[in-house]
């Protein structure tokens, strides 16, 4: 597309505003660190003529491997900036992960951070780079910036960026463009990235902070404030919060990783008015409380509104939350191809226990058969979206993009029902799909890889109930005949190759497998049983 007449609309915009407007406002908290608009504009600024140096921008892809760390805003947003699309990896990935999605996204370059000696990131990374000959540049973000790079090849942030300016003339990237490749796993195997554009994140976001506005009510002239404690390499991590309270000009405290004591204190110190989590972090923020008789006077004067995400939240849980910590949990629903909310139980209307709520501003909703007819409220059908916060497709997966936009809606292959309301509820998932503590588990990968093992001759992964995770992951192995191992080896050795959040907690060996008439592994069978 040619850019001569191309209206500019950069994602990047959102911090760009607050730093002309209201400079001096602080936009990230981490610790007793304190970052103003400003500053983060002017960081992000030497992140991009950095990248730009290195030949770097419109229509290619970056990488980022971040915790929830001001490195993270400052090398994002200066990504953006420089008109390149951004590529948020998990940080549990282990190399043999990050290779595959460096060589799926055609990352030129990779932003990794130092990690520690229990999250050694940049090693872990550097193993999976060194597969890749198509990125051509890792950049460490080194604890210490004054460090020298961990490895002689490679430089870290502080190195690419000590001379460049503090000022950058934003690539005016097309509505069009790729802003975002965020990685999502199909029951078909391999994880796919979904393309989001900068017109399906802008309009999410815009939307995400008008459905929140009237309980935060800006128009008193003061910062709100918002805590990360989902990843953001996580959508919801990203957009509904990272990037909506940026739009809002908000300060936003970042939590590398959620533990509930500690939680509870940041929100008593930084006067929390916006968190979002899913249901295990509601359930054990709720447990500890109710264990230790924490005292919520503070956190309750403060707290205006908290949303749930990434899985159901018993009715139970929800209300009994709602009482304790006196504050309104609004519940939603999205998926990584829709950048990702398409419905909230809106402030403006009462909550409806149970449901996700109606479609979001922009976004029609449907529930339709296997004909792709809708189904009258009240019956289940496969859950189909269409709005301006749909992705454009599958990066370089046309057949897969085909299929999922079938008739012009994108089908999620969740199972969703209407009520007389409008209000819809999530009532099953990917048929396979295991849903571990807020993260995607998808059976397929983990049985492509536990079956090089040579110990294993069959396998089936499933999900099991988990009071505190949701469910976890299980896997039902046949062994070769000749070789022995143990549960407890399996699973460390597929510690090994797995991300934390996927490897199986539980191994079961058996002589044989349910199978079907058609030789299929009959998975429901195996989930019954447990």
């Amino acid at each position: 597309m040619k850019m001569e007449n191309a209206t500019k609309l950069n994602l990047a915009s959102v911090i760009e505003h607050h730093a002309r407007i209201t400079p001096e406002r602080e936009a990230i908290v981490w610790n007793e660190m304190r970052f103003t608009y400003g500053q983060l504009n002017g960081l992000a600024n030497r992140v991009a003529n950095a990248l730009k140096e290195m030949n770097i921008g419109r229509g290619d892809n970056v990488a980022l491997i971040c915790a929830n760390l001001p490195f993270f805003p400052i090398v994002y947003y200066g990504i953006l900036k420089a008109g390149a699309a951004v590529v948020p990896l998990n940080i549990l990935l282990k190399p043999r992960e990050i290779a595959y999605h460096l060589k799926d996204s055609d990352a030129k370059a990779v932003f990794v951070f130092e990690g520690t000696a229990e999250l050694p990131l940049a090693q872990c990374v550097k193993a999976g780079f060194d597969e890749v000959e198509s990125c051509e540049n890792l950049i460490v973000m080194t604890i210490d910036p004054l460090a020298p790079c961990p490895f002689d090849d490679c430089k870290t942030l502080t190195q690419i960026t000590a001379n460049q300016p503090d000022t950058f003339d934003t690539v005016p990237t097309a509505p069009d463009d790729t802003c975002a490749i965020l990685y999502t796993s199909g029951t078909t195997g391999q994880p796919k990235g979904a393309e989001l554009t900068h017109l399906n994140l802008m309009t999410n976001v815009t939307t995400t902070y008008s459905i929140h506005l009237p309980v935060l009510d800006f128009t008193d002239g003061l910062q709100k404030n918002c805590l990360i404690t989902l990843p953001l390499f996580h959508t919801t991590g990203l957009t509904v919060q990272m990037n909506t309270n940026m739009y809002g000009g908000n300060r936003t405290i970042l939590m590398p990783r959620f533990e509930p004591l500690a939680t509870l204190e940041t929100m008593k110190k930084e006067k929390v008015n916006f968190w979002v989590g899913v249901p295990t972090m509601y359930w054990a923020l709720l447990n500890y409380v109710v264990e230790n008789d924490y005292d919520l006077t503070e956190i309750r004067a403060n707290a205006k509104v908290f949303t749930s995400g990434g899985a159901p939240m018993p009715v139970e849980l929800m209300n009994a939350f709602q009482t304790k910590f006196g504050v309104r949990v609004l519940e939603g629903y999205g998926l990584s191809e829709t950048s990702p909310l398409a419905t909230f139980n809106h402030f403006s209307r009462p909550s409806k226990a149970g449901t996700v709520g109606q479609p979001i501003f922009g976004v029609d909703v449907r529930c339709v058969d296997d004909d792709d007819n809708e189904v009258p409220r009240g019956e289940r059908g496969e859950i189909v979206i269409r709005g301006s916060n749909v992705m454009k497709g599958y990066y370089k997966r046309p057949e897969a993009t085909a299929e999922a936009f079938k008739n012009g809606w994108f089908h999620s292959g969740d199972i969703g029902i209407f009520d007389e309301d409008g209000c819809l509820s999530v009532v099953d998932r990917k048929k396979d799909m295991i849903l571990r503590g807020g993260y995607n588990v998808y059976p397929r990968e983990l049985e492509e890889i536990i079956m090089t093992h040579e110990a294993v001759s069959l396998v089936a992964v499933i999900g099991v109930p988990c009071d505190k995770m949701g469910e976890e992951v299980k896997a039902v192995i046949v062994k070769n005949k000749g070789f022995e191992t143990t549960e407890d080896e399996m699973i460390a050795w597929c510690k090994t190759q797995f991300a934390n959040y996927k490897y199986p907690r539980y191994v079961e060996f058996r002589d044989e497998l349910p199978l079907g008439g058609t030789g299929k592994i009959l998975k429901r069978a195996l989930r019954e049983e447990n």
